[in-house]
């Protein structure tokens, strides 16, 4: 059965290739990027595709926005929109940190409290949070990012327990390292205010994290698959390594010492 789907930060990536490919399935697709020219980018993507999707205007950080796209009714909120700041912990920037949160946590929550009372009073309705391996593990260098996620698995699974007996479901995907794009603009975002000689912790070289990415159909196929569906697994976790490295992290945690 068709459903209605918003997806946030669909200009790229995983959310464009999800956006475009539930379009193409008959889904009625609500598909937000950040700026105007990202709005044009995703319409010229969706008439290349050959399909028919709803472009929004969503900068999380604005009031306007974030009214417009609570307005509509949906079946489905996937929140994707995220962005990955670089640095050691004690040494990025703070207003680097607020930034990080303000968009990835606190822009959601108020699209979550403009939409989820509509799903509440008809009792249906999914809200899909994009989390990552790193809200189960932590990784260094990129702590900010990671504590950002951390925070999201909090706020799901709390809303699960919140949520569920009022008819509305909860679900988080959880990609690995996928060659989105995505993980090398964040080992760049370090450029503007890096400085190696007033630093306290030396940045390595983190290129060769990114040498290996995984293919990211592999996530958008399985994202495709999840976010209509009306029964799967609370958490959707891809590649499969990556299921096998969280849980010997989790392990780890109760074992290493200080």
């Amino acid at each position: 059965m068709p459903k209605k789907i918003l997806i946030t930060g669909a200009s790229s990536g995983f959310g464009l290739g999800t956006a475009l490919t539930l379009a193409k399935a008959g889904h009625e697709v609500i598909a937000a990027a950040e700026s105007w020219p990202l709005v044009r980018s995703l319409r010229a993507d969706a008439q290349e595709a050959g399909v028919a999707l709803t472009a929004i205007k969503l900068n999380l950080l604005d009031e306007i926005d974030l009214r417009h796209a609570g307005a509509f009714e949906v079946d489905v909120l996937v929140l994707n929109a995220a962005v990955m700041e670089g640095g050691a912990i004690v040494d990025i920037p703070l207003e680097r940190v607020r930034e990080s949160f303000d968009i990835n946590i606190f822009g959601h929550l108020k699209l979550i409290q403009a939409i989820a009372p509509k799903m509440i009073a008809r009792k249906s309705g999914k809200i899909v949070w994009m989390s990552s391996i790193v809200g189960i593990i932590a990784v260094p260098f990129v702590g900010v990012y990671c504590a950002t996620k951390h925070a999201i698995e909090a706020i799901a699974g709390a809303m699960k327990a919140e949520l569920e007996p009022l008819g509305v479901k909860i679900a988080t995907i959880n990609p690995g390292v996928f060659g989105t794009g995505f993980n090398d603009s964040g080992v760049e975002s370090t450029k503007q205010w890096y400085d190696p000689e007033r630093a306290l912790v030396p940045l390595p070289d983190l290129g060769a994290a990114l040498a290996n990415q995984s293919n990211p159909q592999e996530m958008i196929d399985a994202m495709v698959e999840v976010i209509p569906a009306d029964d799967h697994l609370y958490r959707t976790m891809l590649p499969v390594e990556a299921i096998k490295h969280a849980k010997q992290w989790q392990e780890l945690e109760w074992t290493q010492n200080a």
